[in-house]
Order: C-alpha cells, then sequence, then structure tokens
C-alpha cells in the first residue's frame, strides 16, 4: 500500500492557496510533490473549483476536463475570436459560479489561451474589467520540463509573433493587469544524493558544466543488471520497436482484452483515448499501471492505493474468469477493468444542513466513459510519457539526441539515484537545453519557506 500525506512545505502552500484569492502559480524541481498538492486542493478546497488542463490525457489524469471543453473555444487562433459568440448559457453558468479555476500542466498553454481564459471569465461573471472575472486562478507545472506547442498554421504563428514576447502562458497581456505570485517547491522526495539533485537542478537551468556530464556519463556509462530495467526513448519508434521485441519473445499466445465504449464516447475522446483500444498481454511481460488505484482510507486516516500511475510490474497471471495478475514488488495484486471519464461541469443546487438552505455547487457529470485494464507494456516508454513517474533503474536512450527543451532533465529526473541510471550513450552538452523565456520569467520565481510562517524566501 502507497500513503499518501502532505508534506510540511506543501501544507503551508496548501493553507495560503485556500485562505488568499492570490493568482498563483505552483512549480517546482521534478519530484516535488507538485501533482500530491493539486490532487489534495482538488479534494479539501471548500472553494467551489473547476479543474482543466490543455491536453486530453492530462485533463484526465486529474480528473477534470480539456481548456477547450470548460469554456466552449473553438481552435485556431483566440485572439481573433469573439469569445462570447462562444460562451453558451451552460458555459456561462458554470464560469460564473467558478471561485478558483485549477490549471494542470499550464507550461503546454499558450499566451493567447490564458488571455481568452481571462476574458471568458470575465464575460461570464459580468466583470470584464476584472481579470478572470475576479476569480482566482491557481496554476501548476514546471516550464523546464515542458512547452507549449506552437500552431502549425501560418497565421497563428504570426498573430503570436506580432501580439506576445512568447508562446509561453506568462507572457499573457493579463499579467499585466494583475499579479501572478511564483512559489517553488523545494523539497524533493524522489532523490536524496545530494550531488545528484544538484547536477540535475543544474541541467534543468542550463547551468551544467562539462565536469558534471563527465561525472554522469562516467557513473552510467554500465550495462543494465537485468533486461527488465525500463529503457526512455525520445521517439515512439524506438519504444514499439522495444516492446514488440519483447513480447515477440515470450512463445505463449497473447491474450487480448478489448475496451468498452460506444461510438458516441469515442466523439468526445477524440484522439485522447486514455489506454489502448486492444491490449494484448502476455504472462511475463513488464507493465506499467497507467491510472491511479482507487484510494481508500486507513485507520489514521490517512489515504492509501495499491498501486499510482506510473508503477511497474510484471503480468504472473491471466485467469481465464477475467482480469490480470500483476506482481509488484513481490506482491501479487488483482487488476480489472477500469473507467475513464470524460466530464463537464454543470451548476446543480443542493441542500446544506449546515446553512440550513440550498447553495449552488459545481459537479463534474460524466460525458463520456472508456473502460479498460489500466496497464499498458513497459520494457519502453517514451520519455514524454515518463512524466511524473518515478523508477528506480532506468535506461535512457536519447537516439540521435534531444530535440526539445527540458527532454533531457525530464529523463534523468525519473531514476531515483545514480545507482539506478544506465545511458546507452554519453550526454552531451547539446542535449542540454533550455528556452530563454523560461529563464527569464523563472529567475523571478518565490521560494516557499515551510519553516517561516508568512514569508516566501
Amino acid at each position: 500500500m502507497q500513503q499518501v500525506s502532505l508534506s510540511e512545505e506543501q501544507q503551508r502552500l496548501f493553507d495560503y492557496i485556500e485562505n488568499s484569492e492570490a493568482n498563483i502559480f505552483v512549480t517546482g524541481r521534478a519530484g516535488t510533490g507538485k501533482s500530491t498538492l493539486l490532487n489534495h486542493l482538488i479534494a479539501e478546497t471548500k472553494k467551489k473549483v473547476a479543474v482543466c488542463a490543455p491536453t486530453g490525457v492530462a485533463a484526465l489524469n486529474v480528473g477534470g476536463t480539456t481548456i477547450h471543453s470548460l469554456f466552449g473555444f473553438p481552435f485556431g487562433v483566440l485572439g481573433t475570436q469573439d469569445i462570447r459568440r462562444h460562451l453558451n448559457s451552460r458555459v456561462r453558468e458554470v464560469l460564473r459560479a467558478i471561485d478558483v479555476l485549477v490549471i494542470d500542466e499550464v507550461s503546454m498553454v499558450n499566451a493567447d489561451v490564458m488571455d481568452a481564459i481571462s476574458t471568458a471569465m470575465g464575460i461570464a461573471k459580468g466583470r470584464t474589467r476584472q481579470p478572470f472575472g475576479g476569480a482566482q486562478v491557481v496554476m501548476f507545472g514546471d516550464p523546464y520540463q515542458l512547452a507549449p506547442v506552437p500552431g502549425s498554421a501560418v497565421e497563428e504563428r504570426a498573430h503570436m509573433a506580432e501580439n506576445y514576447q512568447s508562446h509561453w502562458f506568462f507572457d499573457a497581456h493579463v499579467w499585466r493587469e494583475t499579479d501572478l505570485e511564483r512559489f517553488e517547491l523545494t523539497e524533493i522526495f524522489r532523490q536524496s544524493d545530494e550531488e545528484f539533485k544538484g547536477i540535475l537542478n543544474a541541467i534543468r537551468e542550463g547551468n551544467c558544466t562539462q565536469d558534471m556530464l563527465d561525472y554522469l556519463n562516467q557513473r552510467g556509462n554500465r550495462f543494465p543488471p537485468h533486461p527488465d530495467v525500463i529503457r526512455l526513448a525520445t521517439i515512439n519508434a524506438a519504444v514499439d520497436r522495444v516492446n514488440k521485441h519483447r513480447m515477440e519473445q515470450i512463445a505463449e499466445a497473447p491474450t487480448e482484452f478489448h475496451a468498452v465504449f460506444s461510438e458516441e464516447d469515442l466523439k468526445h475522446f477524440g484522439k485522447a483515448l486514455p489506454a489502448e483500444p486492444i491490449l494484448n498481454l502476455k504472462v511475463g511481460a513488464q507493465v506499467m499501471f497507467i491510472k491511479n488505484d482507487e484510494a481508500k482510507r486507513n485507520s489514521a486516516g490517512g489515504v492509501e492505493r495499491r498501486w499510482v500511475n506510473g508503477t511497474i510490474g510484471t503480468v504472473v497471471s491471466l485467469p481465464k474468469s477475467g482480469g490480470v495478475i500483476v506482481e509488484v514488488e513481490g506482491e501479487r495484486l488483482e487488476v480489472e477493468p477500469v473507467t475513464w471519464e470524460k466530464v463537464r461541469y454543470e451548476l446543480k443546487s443542493e441542500y446544506d444542513e449546515t446553512l440550513g438552505r440550498f447553495k449552488d455547487v459545481l459537479e463534474a457529470v460524466p460525458l463520456a466513459e472508456f473502460q479498460q485494464i489500466p496497464l499498458r507494456l513497459a520494457w519502453a516508454v517514451t520519455i514524454h510519457k515518463s512524466q511524473g513517474q518515478t523508477y528506480d533503474e532506468v535506461v535512457i536512450d536519447l537516439g540521435r539526441g534531444a530535440f526539445s527543451a527540458g527532454q533531457t532533465y525530464v529523463a534523468l529526473s525519473r531514476v531515483r539515484s545514480l545507482e539506478g541510471l544506465y545511458l546507452t550513450r554519453a550526454i552531451t552538452l547539446s542535449d542540454i537545453m533550455v528556452d530563454e523565456n523560461v529563464m527569464r520569467f523563472m529567475a523571478g520565481a518565490k521560494k516557499w519557506s515551510s519553516s517561516a510562517p508568512d514569508a516566501m524566501f
């Protein structure tokens, strides 16, 4: 069982968010527990909250909806759109009720989308001169790890270049009208080696030296002790090749698990399916859980899960009765199909016993469902899909080289210690890429101090 609780640092930041109306960006190095704080905020806040993310997969991970679905935005350049025209009565009703808007993976949000969010909130709340219509906005993400994806259309790129300093969310015009408080979590739970943490931070911020890389390369220049060490690769083709080869080495025929969904469900999920429509497994296959186990309260009041998104295990049995038996760290776990829900927010009225009257509440109502075994083959995964995960051992395969800012940092920061790091080739300074806009923005980020009650340093 894995128990989930807040550290003192996380608790103090949660209390600050809950007891203020400030617009806040929560960031931090890999392994500082941003997701833990985010999930706690969603579950425990007393405010009317709506949760959204820039992609379907990210939205499913936090039980929210995509930004475009929540706001009814069309695709394309939002800066040239009449936002008012796209806000139907249901969307306006929902936006009007929001006290706090939570945005996960905000580093992937383009600046024009951030401005459109503020505009839409202002229209819905009847406060067009107030940023976000006076609602609180709390955002989570690490711009050193994930970047926004610029539009491919020529007119979209031209509009952004003409009107914004960069594509990044922090260069939206709305931040000229209101303050954005930036807090960086500092307590790292994933790694304990101070030297390794220092090198990772230098790679994250673009201050890495050749001596640091020489040290990493020397430690990682060895073969893994067994063939099941998970491989992180830059491209899907390399991942698929490894997983296919390893499956072919297992002689038995695969067992197929077919996802359950309707054509209507598929329309709502689009291309962002949470799992494979047909999952092929064999006894002996290495797999990764792709959805948190349902949380259960223990006798001490804490939250426990048998597995979390990213847990690695081995298929040890495929019962004829259905389901999968997966062994994780010596424990055999029975895995049944689970349901992912695509939701939309609706405003409902419910009776509050304490207040003695009805009150409005925001409710995430299922719009579509997708049911499948929450596993995927995991002898190899892409660096991008390893985001947020923690591994005891990894083989890092940068192939012909890292090709996006933060990619090398994400890969290296997945592993707990240098003892579990294995490199297929040496990492070079050209593999270390940091966006200059991110360095400019993050220079002003405040470190949250858990020891000083009212101070950020």
